[in-house]
């Protein structure tokens, strides 16, 4: 796992109450194993062209930003994941056939996939990019389409949800499982405690 860390102040109070600015049903639940109460926030920064990991990192600032706007008594997360292979970017497909496109590509190989983590409190910051390797089996056409046909993937990164029915073409991984999911849930439990919230207080 790659860890691209930047820190910014230091906390000077223990805050609770967490926002997550993202409405992602995955990111939603992963951080439940985390926080017992949080709300939910939908950013509505400006995403982009992702071409580099670096730009994930970007984007998942702007939408930490963009809540903590309203939120600023909080801790903000915001968090924005791609899916890459020899330096190219597969984001969520356009369509089936651009999503069997990047299935094709990403079979019988390693890809990286990489989370842009960002959370805000009041007087500190803390800013990561987690990278997870993933190695994929060969697929033929009849098992990208046995996949397409029983998954929607036009809402995930690299075509393809690791817990779902992907599953069974993973034949190794290192990293962070979570963050191919979209949350690094360790890091992120470790960095909420750096900003001062506690578990069983929030």
């Amino acid at each position: 796992m790659m860890s691209m860390v930047k820190h910014y102040g230091s906390p000077t109070a223990a805050e609770q109450r967490i926002v997550l600015a993202s409405t992602s049903p995955r990111r939603i639940s992963l951080l439940k194993a985390i926080v017992a109460e949080f709300a939910v926030v939908a950013p509505e920064a400006e995403e982009g062209e992702i071409r580099t990991p670096e730009d994930l990192l970007n984007v998942a600032r702007r939408k930490a930003e963009h809540v903590r706007e309203r939120h600023r008594r909080a801790i903000v997360i915001g968090a924005d994941t791609g899916v890459f292979r020899d330096g190219r970017p597969y984001g969520k497909p356009r369509d089936v056939t651009e999503a069997r496109a990047t299935l094709a590509s990403l079979a019988g190989g390693w890809h990286s996939v990489f989370t842009g983590l960002a959370l805000l409190a009041p007087s500190a910051e803390r800013t990561d990019l987690v990278e997870t390797r993933v190695l994929f089996k060969p697929l033929s056409e009849e098992e990208i389409s046995w996949y397409l046909s029983r998954e929607d993937v036009l809402d995930k990164a690299g075509a393809y949800a690791i817990q779902g029915g992907a599953a069974p073409f993973v034949e190794r991984i290192e990293g962070d499982y979570f963050n191919v999911m979209g949350l690094p849930l360790s890091l992120l439990y470790r960095r909420l405690r750096e900003l001062g919230w506690r578990p069983g207080k929030g």
